[in-house]
């Protein structure tokens, strides 16, 4: 195994360490991440169309474990997941979605933002997604 320095300078941004991953595990969590985004969009749909439709407890359970998965194989494969915006922006998004789903937040705005914040850091460039930022 080849020691790999603990961080990657590209254009002078310093980028978390990366680990190898099987190919099984890319094709895996993409998919996870395809079942992660339906459970999501009931998820917000839920909120945002108020109490015209209710959160089925099955959808609730699909976003949860997929996010569960998600977080394991990104971890696994970025080492400094949690020092990464892409990381730090995860735990945010937790955070929020929290409050709102147990009622601490205004529901719909919070969630709506959440998930902007989400679709924002997850299509940004590498560079920004997995700049360390401590």
């Amino acid at each position: 195994m080849v020691d790999r320095k603990d961080t990657k300078k590209v254009g002078e941004v310093r980028l978390g360490r990366k680990g190898d991953r099987p190919y099984w595990v890319l094709i895996f969590s993409i998919f996870v991440r395809a079942v992660h985004q339906v459970g999501a969009a009931i998820f917000l749909g839920s909120f945002l169309l108020g109490n015209s439709i209710d959160l089925p407890l099955l959808y609730l359970i699909i976003v949860s474990v997929s996010g569960v998965i998600l977080l394991i194989t990104e971890g696994a494969r970025h080492r400094q997941l949690l020092r990464e915006v892409s990381g730090i922006v995860t735990l945010i998004k937790l955070v929020l979605l929290g409050l709102a789903f147990h009622g601490g937040v205004l529901a719909t705005p919070v969630i709506l933002f959440s998930f902007i914040l989400a679709s924002l850091c997850s299509h940004a460039p590498k560079s920004i997604r997995h700049r360390l930022l401590f």
